[in-house]
């Protein structure tokens, strides 16, 4: 065998080392920061791994959102939370958010914490233009719920239907949650027997009987008279309706099998309802079991609706719902966003939004509503640190991939707000980046701005 002849060793060409040079030391300052961020405290970390955000506001350009795209990556559903249950920055947001994900993303849903029989009114308005969108929002948008009849909520609409209007791929609106079931569900469930299993009517419509709402009766009032039922009635409204779901679900579909599975699925949202109001809501551990059961109902919903039609859908919630760890495990032993994670993985990103100063509207006993003005978070918050970090109004972070000094800092809990329908409420203690995926920061808030009920 005759040896290879051997290569003398040269450097790289002049030019080619010149162009070295120039990249090493175009790198050279980022490098340093991230360096530096390594080392730094937190907010130094959390300030070199914040993207800013121009604004808050629907419309314009949608540039600063691009990271979000990123990180959002091939996620089929989306949970962006909110800190407050009505505010308008947190509401304008994710309506901005929606339109980015929708004109760059290819989503097609907004999915909101609101009753499944209000969804299906509203989705008809923005599909077909049915119906006065503000009666629909009066109508459904009730006690707790109407903290949603506002301003913000209304333009979201009013821009779906106007994209349907001027687009052949629709978007569409899903309520997922279960504490009302109007009278067009009924009918929805029991029109598709009539026309498709009229043989099973007249038992349907006997398992029904005192579970449709009275024509005039409105949701606050239906919701209201439902509690003050005996546990023993409502337990059996629950069976009755469990019966009514297990009657339809055992037909034959026929030729149109999407026709059935929304049927079957309006009889199961009946159903959910009634599960609701069967537990013993004067006792702490049936009170946690009733929340561990909406969160469950709410995630089913939710993945239901995007296998179904194979949307992809932002998750509107609170940021506790969209969590994968309870705040408050004795009293919530589950959320919605730990029930997403199990069921749809990598599939689900969620968002947590958090504030350092402002309003927000608030519900009381009563079902009256009040703004609450809060100033500057406490030293020791996770809202005290967030709010050091400059970009204004607002920044995205995403905490899976922190430096390491921010992701140190995100996995401790820390005193959070987190303030639903009332308040006052204490802080909890949540460590952000156990809890969410990613997350927005703004520095100030307002109350959103209610319409006439």
């Amino acid at each position: 065998m005759t040896p290879q002849r051997r290569r003398r060793r040269t450097g790289p060409p002049a030019a080619l080392l010149l162009t070295l040079i120039l990249c090493v030391l175009s790198w050279a300052p980022a490098l340093v920061q991230q360096a530096r961020a390594r080392t730094a405290g937190p907010v130094a970390a959390l300030a070199a791994a914040a993207h800013p955000l121009r604004t808050t506001e629907p419309g314009g350009g949608v540039a600063d959102l691009r990271p979000l795209g990123a990180m959002v990556g091939d996620a089929t559903v989306v949970g962006v939370g909110e800190a407050t249950h009505s505010s308008h920055e947190f509401f304008t947001n994710k309506h901005r958010i929606f339109r980015y994900l929708v004109e760059e993303k290819g989503f097609t849903a907004f999915a909101l914490e609101a009753n499944w029989s209000a969804g299906l009114r509203i989705n008809d308005y923005v599909l077909h233009g049915k119906g006065d969108v503000r009666q629909i929002m009066r109508e459904e948008f009730q006690d707790a719920y109407r903290l949603w009849n506002t301003r913000e909520y209304l333009d979201l609409f009013t821009w779906m239907r106007d994209y349907n209007a001027h687009h052949a791929r629709k978007v569409q609106f899903v309520g997922n949650d279960a504490a009302y079931a109007g009278p067009e569900l009924f009918d929805r469930v029991t029109g598709y027997a009539r026309a498709h299993h009229p043989a099973i009517l007249p038992r349907l419509a006997g398992l029904y009987r005192g579970q449709r709402p009275e024509p005039g009766t409105s949701v606050r009032d239906t919701m209201q008279a439902l509690l003050k039922k005996p546990l023993a009635e409502r337990r059996a409204d629950a069976g009755r309706a469990r019966e009514a779901l297990a009657l339809l679900a055992g037909q034959h579909p026929g030729d149109d099998r999407r026709a059935f599975d929304r049927a079957v699925q309006d009889a199961r949202a009946v159903a959910q309802v009634a599960g609701m109001y069967a537990y013993d809501l004067g006792d702490p551990k049936s009170v946690a079991d009733c929340m561990r059961y909406r969160d469950r109902v709410m995630a089913e919903n939710t993945v239901w609706w995007q296998r179904h039609t194979g949307q992809k859908i932002l998750l509107s919630a609170h940021n506790a719902h969209v969590s994968y760890v309870s705040d408050d495990p004795a009293q919530y032993p589950k959320m919605q966003g730990a029930f997403l994670r199990d069921r749809l993985g990598a599939a689900y990103v969620n968002v947590r939004l958090t504030f350092s100063e402002g309003s927000f509207n608030t519900v009381d006993d009563e079902g009256r509503t009040k703004p609450v003005t809060l100033g500057p978070a406490e030293p020791g918050s996770n809202e005290h640190t967030l709010d050091q970090v400059a970009h204004r109004p607002a920044w995205l972070l995403d905490m899976r991939n922190a430096p390491r000094a921010a992701k140190d800092w995100l996995s401790t809990a820390r005193p959070t707000r987190n303030i639903g329908t009332a308040y006052p409420e204490p802080a909890y203690m949540t460590a952000l980046g156990r809890s969410y995926d990613l997350l927005i920061h703004v520095h100030g808030i307002r109350a959103a701005e209610l319409l006439a009920p």
